[in-house]
């Protein structure tokens, strides 16, 4: 399996990871394209069409907002969230686009992005159509596939499956494969990672990829809690972190929390992240979007009230077992089942969250690898058949709570494997298997379609 960790963690910006961030990589890939084949001067017009899942939820998470940054040249870790807004008002109102950021064409919203509601790709509930015009002349067209976690696949990369394989020294396809590796050379699971990293980067660049990533998502933390007003999208919901916050810090009184006041710190560390994700700003896929908050959480959790240097040594090198480790098990599932809650519901975000977080925090406590491989277990099992269904299309409701319940499971998840000594009747790889199947079952208007569930039940007004 030729994934890296940094694949799974990406900085990014809200509200999406593949409504959001993949349609950015894609017009942006598109754009490239054009530049390489010698087109950029040569069109008049770019069209994108928008399928399935992209269409249906689109608006709500940001993906028009996205087509249009991702043809001006921008890309989701390189953006810069605060100019948005300015951006799509000038693009509105002079209806001029200017492509790859460097030459203005026309570009009219309503004609040139077009949403095909009833319509899915065969290959992916999240196609996209760019097409290339000179006058009547279409000149080049692409579909691409935003295959969950902003991963995205053009369509001869769908077709062939191709993928850039590099030789690992410890290469898995499985959690029996994992487990089986790293007890061959005896090593941990996070061991085992970094040695596969290598492949991919020095070992100082590992380290300060991933302390970055907890950087970012740290300071996402911090600004979600800083920030006070009402969400965009029209659902008029509130932030809350920031008022949460205050009353955490006005009990506690400089006292460190104790028993389960603990767990409204970790809800708070979720709401901050999601709030900040839904308001569209930057945050980590983690290894989604809209699943952003559980992992900063429980990260967040250990180490503001479990972890001494002292007795489990640097706070860089807990924060890159945890996320190794997280990592290693998020490659099962993107391997083997699907993080896209277009594919298979919200299981495959939250869920895979939970398992990935469950893993990680087991990890950093001590765990050996087959509690680590139970406590991933536990997590996606009692997330299983967990649906998507957003409502007004929004990653709103429930999305921002649903963060905080799957970190305080991914908690309770760790600590059950802990307590016992890594044998378990259900292993891994078939919970990641039922997930697959499930999601293969469940009704597309459970996955990110906001055409059943609380998306049909709640009444916007």
């Amino acid at each position: 399996m030729s994934l890296s960790v940094f694949e799974l963690f990406k900085v990014g910006v809200g509200p999406s990871s593949s409504h959001t961030v993949g349609p950015m990589v894609a017009a942006y890939r598109f754009v490239q394209e054009l530049v390489d084949q010698g087109l950029l001067h040569e069109l008049d017009r770019v069209q994108v069409h928008l399928y399935g899942s992209l269409a249906l939820t689109g608006v709500g998470h940001g993906t028009d907002m996205a087509v249009q940054m991702g043809l001006e040249g921008q890309q989701p870790d390189r953006i810069d969230v605060d100019q948005i807004d300015t951006r799509l008002e000038s693009i509105g109102q002079s209806e001029q686009l200017r492509l790859g950021g460097v030459r203005d064409i026309p570009f009219v919203r309503d004609r040139d992005l077009v949403f095909h509601m009833n319509e899915f790709l065969p290959q992916h509930s999240n196609g996209m159509t760019c097409v290339a015009m000179r006058g009547n002349e279409e000149l080049l067209r692409r579909s691409y596939f935003s295959i969950g976690g902003g991963f995205v696949l053009a369509e001869d990369e769908f077709e062939n499956k191709a993928q850039k394989l590099r030789p690992l020294p410890y290469d898995f396809n499985s959690g029996a494969e994992l487990i089986s590796l790293c007890q061959k050379h005896n090593m941990t699971i996070a061991e085992l990672a970094l040695a596969n990293e290598r492949a991919f980067r020095p070992e100082k660049r590992i380290y300060e990829g991933l302390w970055n990533i907890w950087q970012v998502m740290d300071a996402c933390i911090d600004r979600g809690c800083a920030q006070h007003g009402v969400l965009p999208g029209g659902l008029n919901v509130k932030r809350r972190a920031a008022s949460l916050f205050a009353d955490l810090k006005r009990q506690l009184a400089g006292e460190p929390a104790q028993g389960l006041a603990v767990l409204d710190w970790v809800s708070l560390f979720a709401l901050a992240v999601n709030e900040e994700n839904a308001a569209r700003g930057k945050v980590v896929t983690a290894p989604t979007n809209g699943a952003a908050g559980v992992i900063p959480a429980v990260i967040a959790y250990y180490m503001r009230f479990v972890h001494d240097d002292k007795l489990h040594g640097s706070a860089q090198d807990a924060v890159c077992t945890f996320l190794l480790t997280a990592g290693a098990i998020g490659m099962l599932f993107k391997k083997n089942a699907s993080i896209s809650a277009a594919e298979v519901g919200c299981q495959g975000e939250i869920g895979v969250a939970c398992s990935m977080a469950a893993a990680g925090l087991a990890a950093v406590l001590g765990a050996n690898t087959l509690q680590i491989e139970n406590a991933a277990e536990i997590g996606m099992e009692h997330n299983l058949g967990l649906t998507c269904d957003p409502i007004g299309g929004l990653v709103q409701i429930p999305c921002i709570e649903r963060n905080t319940m799957g970190a305080v499971k991914a908690i309770n998840a760790a600590r059950l494997a802990l307590r016992g000594d890594g044998s378990h009747v259900v292993p891994l790889d078939s919970v990641i298997e039922t997930m697959r199947q499930t999601g293969i079952d469940m009704q597309s208007k459970y996955k990110e379609t906001s055409q059943g569930g609380l998306a049909v039940n709640e009444i916007n007004c």
